[in-house]
């Protein structure tokens, strides 16, 4: 067994404003700065292990990777396929937990409209995952957004419909998941 580990963005403004991001590129709030330091600070106080931070292009996680590898010291590397879900026809709007995008999280080769459906986005993540569960001897950290961490979750974990399109991951928490 091996570990993984998984910090989603600190809080961007459409967290604040209850709009679903998805790939729609949202800066993070002051807070969301200051969670991210506070993360790396964490991290490092624990003296967590970590060989290498592999994060989302989209300026909320890459910046919150920024701001937990000069806490850390660890070296960051941007990688494309932890790009958040494109949400098609929910992406900007709100609240993000209203009933009828909850359902659509549940359609899993729906692909809203213009957007990406679960199960390609699934395909990419699951890929990404299967390449780095070969590397038995590094421990990287991946982060990203919430719809990603849903995604890791279910690949490490059995969920029902319901418990994937329920499963969330508050700002910049810190999940350890582990490879057999």
């Amino acid at each position: 067994m091996h570990p993984i580990y998984f910090v989603r963005h600190g809080e961007s403004e459409w967290n604040v404003a209850d709009r679903i991001c998805g790939q729609t590129d949202v800066a993070l709030t002051d807070l969301g700065h200051a969670q991210a330091i506070a993360t790396g600070q964490k991290i490092a106080k624990a003296g967590i292990a970590i060989d290498e931070i592999l994060y989302s292009p989209l300026s909320r996680a890459a910046e919150t990777a920024r701001h937990i590898s000069e806490m850390t010291g660890v070296p960051m590397r941007m990688e494309p396929r932890l790009v958040e879900q494109n949400f098609g026809k929910w992406e900007g709007t709100s609240p993000r937990n209203a009933a009828d995008f909850f359902e659509a999280k549940k359609q899993f080769v729906c692909r809203h409209e213009g957007g990406e459906s679960m199960l390609q986005l699934a395909q990419r993540i699951y890929n990404l995952l299967d390449e780095l569960g070969k590397e038995a001897d590094k421990t990287y950290m991946l982060v990203a957004h919430n719809g990603i961490a849903r995604v890791v979750c279910s690949y490490f974990h059995d969920m029902t419909n319901e418990e994937y399109a329920s499963y969330g991951v508050k700002n910049c928490s810190l999940t350890r998941f582990d490879f057999d």
